[in-house]
Order: C-alpha cells, then structure tokens, then sequence
C-alpha cells in the first residue's frame, strides 16, 4: 500500500477515536460528578519502503493514539435539597465497597437501600470510616457534617471516608463512573461535603459539539484525500488498459 495511504489511514483511526471520546462526554454532560476526558495524540515516525518513484527508506511521519486525558476541574454545585445526595467541594473522592473492591467516585448520588445502608446508583455501599453506613428508623433526620459526619437523633452514627492520592491522574477509569488505584489512600488536609448537593459534570456541551465538527471536518477532508488518490490510480489503470497494443 502507498505510504501516503497508510498516513490519511492512521489520520482517519485517530480522528475516529477523538469522536467516540468526545461522544462519551456529551452522553455524560448530567452525570454527577464525571469528569469530562480528552485523546492525546503523538507522532509516530516509521522507516517505510520507498514508494513508486523514491529511492531509499523513506521516513513516514503517522498518528499515534496515546491514550487519554482527564479533566479534574471542579464541576458545578447544585443544590437538590435530596438528604443523601452529598458533594464533595475541593479535593478527594467517596470511596465505594463493590464486589471487585473498593472504588471511588466524585458522584454523590446517594440513597438508602432496603437495609438501610446509604448506596450509589449501583447498590454499592458508600463507606465511612468503620465501613458502611447503616441509618436506622429511630435515627431520625440524619445531618452530615462538612468535615463527614454523620449525625441523627441518637448523636454520631459514623463518618464519611473521604480519601485523595497523590496522582489523581493514575486513578484507572472502570465504569460506572468509578475508579480504582493502587495508590496508597490519604486523608485530604481539608475536607468540604455539602449535603443535599451534587457535583456536575465539569462538561461544556457547547465546546464539545464544537469540537466534534472539527474532528469531523478533519476526517473528512482526509477521506476525500484518499478517495480523490484512488479515484486518480483507477483512472490511470482504465487509460492504460485502454491503450492499444503495438
């Protein structure tokens, strides 16, 4: 294949690429608490056969996927007034029990299951300090505190885990709006819940749909590159082929 061809090809997988993540964050843009990400892209040089016409080892300059970026920038508060729903101002996130271990998480999107532990979305329990956090009957109105605890009728039930590491960055997305790392779990210096709140999605629609043009303005321009020079290539077999035999 003409190296040309295989450049607008690397061109074409990298822009695709750049579109599902942008799509990811426009679906996600009222996901509590989602962090909005970005592709990054490296220039990848390979010593290519010489196409038609050239001699020697060509250098051939191609896209390389390199993975992806995340956007830690605080998302919007709003307030929901729901007791449960608690957002996290500053640093840190809430850590999670799930079947494959603990998770943490920017969404604070709470509520009480049957057993009267305080769980996420997906029934996974929100940990304090000394594990879940089980609200009773008697407890009444339950208040949380700025600094995590959690009070009710009867005085102090537990407090909230609040944990922050030193590479926010390394955290590996796994779903669900969780992560996992296999950082060492600290105490932030400073610990900010706003009950009855939640963070948005730090999204700007508007800029991602700007963005996503763009890529795709980009990608077709490079389709159409590689069409017009194959159009060009079957056009010279037809002539040629049309030629008359001396």
């Amino acid at each position: 294949m003409d190296n040309s061809l295989l450049v607008s090809l690397s061109q074409q997988l990298a822009a695709f690429r750049a579109i599902d993540v942008i799509a990811n964050n426009i679906a996600n843009a009222s996901t509590p608490g989602y962090k909005r990400e970005s592709t990054k892209f490296e220039e990848y040089i390979a010593q290519m056969h010489p196409a038609e016409g050239e001699t020697g080892s060509q250098s051939v300059s191609f896209v390389k996927d390199a993975g992806t970026m995340r956007d830690l920038a605080q998302g919007h508060m709003t307030q929901t007034g729901a007791p449960f729903d608690l957002a996290i101002n500053g640093k840190g996130f809430f850590a999670v029990q799930t079947p494959q271990g603990l998770r943490y998480t920017r969404d604070g999107h709470f509520s009480l299951d049957a057993n009267g532990q305080i769980v996420n979305s997906s029934g996974y329990a929100l940990q304090g300090d000394g594990g879940a956090i089980t609200i009773t009957p008697d407890d009444g109105d339950i208040r949380i505190a700025p600094d995590g605890t959690v009070s009710g009728r009867t005085g102090q039930l537990a407090k909230v885990r609040v944990a922050d590491f030193a590479d926010e960055y390394a955290m590996v997305k796994q779903g669900a709006n969780l992560y996992s790392t296999d950082q060492q779990a600290q105490t932030p210096a400073v610990i900010d819940i706003r009950q009855g709140a939640l963070e948005g999605s730090n999204v700007q629609p508007v800029l991602e749909i700007s963005h996503m043009i763009e890529v795709m303005r980009a990608y077709e321009a490079t389709a159409n590159l590689t069409k017009n020079q194959q159009d060009m290539k079957r056009d010279a077999v037809e002539k040629l082929g049309a030629m008359p035999v001396s």
